[in-house]
């Protein structure tokens, strides 16, 4: 580090709550450490921020002495985007307070939040919004990418369910994004990414969802053939309270799975029933149609410990790589790819998972929102996940293979958090199809000079859109 961005940093601090935490001090390894550890990367500082007031200055501080500027939210990116090489890191995580509206069904959510505290607040009301499949998962991210889970068949994306956001500009100004205020801004905010400015708050509308059925059922690798061309027919005309993510997998050692699959590759669905709990068994009676499951599991659950039940099989600390793909169509060619590589998954949490994005999520119009895809059926991710660093090379070559081989068969775009490190911008142009370039003219009326550039970025343009 130079002098002169020491002394920067040093200036940041006196004008600052929250702490600048750079090289040198204790908490540094801790604050750079993030939830994919294949991303080891050294910022020049990690500036902590307790408000939008922080967030305000940090952005002017940055900006002035052209510094790079990452955001981090819960820090889950798989791309590692948070982080910055020399560059500061403005860091929301400290900006996690929820506060729930039970009679407008609302929830107002800090940049920094999780998916737990936004499920522990909501869920006291008995109400949630989609968002994710696990509670770790940061609401900033996930939510600007477009956001999809167990929720999504029923209420749609985390975007659709997006009612206003606050957001510090390029120039450090605060202004709020909604259907009535900057209407552009929340246009693109809503799978946009965070190429248009730092979110420090999300209003979102909240449903009821209070106790859900929770179904796990899997079949032996060798039957995805039949199992997948089944899953294919069967969800999409199945009820909105049904939603089902199919996966490739090795079977974790722990309940629910009984000791005699342990260890062995599987393929299976995992579901959520947000009709009436006691009735899982009758929407799920179906699924004897592909073959007799070695094992079938339902029960009544929280919704907040569906969101959570796969913590603890996914901790911080992995090493991950993944990519993704929009289909509107599972072929039969795209069947036999997806046996080939579940057959041969590098490492016992290497995975492949297809999320439904349909139903509720097809009521938008395509040009509702700046997510792209509203005539896809599922958004599908690979990714190779392994605790050892020398298994690095291996999972991240399995996940690139298997994409590059599915990719024919996709709708050329992909889910916008689920793109790797390393694509290619037309990738990112892909992602946003027609979108691209009205975003690309948004983005240089709020970010002329790109200082939002270390994410999916999308290069300001004085085009129009």
């Amino acid at each position: 580090m130079d002098g002169t961005t020491l002394e920067s940093l040093q200036e940041m601090a006196t004008a600052l709550r929250g702490p600048v935490i750079g090289p040198d001090d204790p908490e540094y390894g801790q604050a750079r450490t993030i939830y994919n550890a294949m991303i080891d990367r050294y910022p020049a500082a990690v500036v902590r921020c307790r408000d939008s007031a922080d967030v305000m200055a940090a952005v002017d501080f940055i900006r002035d002495r052209d510094l790079v500027l990452a955001v981090r939210g819960g820090g889950h990116s798989g791309a590692g985007l948070c982080l910055v090489d020399g560059g500061v890191t403005v860091d929301l995580s400290p900006m996690n307070g929820v506060r729930v509206d039970p009679v407008a069904r609302t929830a107002t959510v800090g940049g920094g939040a999780t998916l737990d505290d936004l499920d522990h607040a909501s869920h006291a009301f008995g109400l949630a919004t989609p968002a994710g499949i696990m509670s770790t998962t940061g609401v900033g991210g996930l939510t600007l990418g477009g956001g999809h889970g167990h929720l999504t068949r029923k209420y749609g994306l985390t975007v659709d369910n997006l009612l206003a956001a606050d957001v510090v500009l390029a120039d450090g100004t605060f202004v709020k994004a909604s259907e009535t205020e900057n209407t552009d801004l929340f246009w693109a905010l809503r799978g946009g990414g965070g190429n248009f400015g730092i979110v420090t708050s999300f209003t979102f509308r909240l449903h009821p969802v209070d106790t859900v059925g929770v179904g796990i059922t899997v079949w032996p690798v060798d039957r995805i053939p039949e199992v997948l061309r089944w899953y294919r027919d069967f969800l999409p005309q199945a009820p909105e309270d049904l939603n089902g993510f199919f996966a490739a997998l090795t079977v974790p050692p722990g309940p629910p799975f009984p000791e005699e699959i342990h260890g062995q590759k599987m393929c299976g669905v995992v579901w959520c029933w947000t009709g009436d709990p006691d009735r899982i068994d009758d929407a799920l009676a179906p699924v004897t149609d592909a073959g007799p499951p070695a094992f079938h599991f339902t029960a009544p659950m929280p919704y907040p410990a569906l969101q959570s039940m796969f913590d603890e099989l996914l901790p911080s600390g992995l090493q991950w790589y993944w990519r993704g793909n929009f289909f509107d169509r599972i072929t039969d060619d795209a069947i036999d790819i997806h046996a080939r590589y579940a057959e041969n998954l590098p490492t016992g949490l290497s995975t492949m998972h297809l999320y439904p994005v349909d139903a509720a999520a097809h009521r938008p119009g395509p040009d509702d929102t700046a997510w792209a895809y509203r005539d896809a059926l599922w958004s599908g991710v690979f990714a190779g996940i392994d605790p050892d660093p020398d298994n690095a090379e291996t999972v991240r070559q399995w996940c690139v293979d298997y994409w590059e081989e599915l990719r024919p068969h996709s709708m050329g775009g992909a889910y916008v958090n689920f793109i790797g490190a390393g694509e290619t911008p037309d990738r990112v142009r892909a992602t946003y199809r027609g979108h691209y370039d009205r975003l690309a003219t948004i983005k240089h009326a709020y970010d002329p000079g790109n200082l939002f550039r270390a994410n999916q970025n999308i290069t300001p343009s004085e085009g129009q859109g």
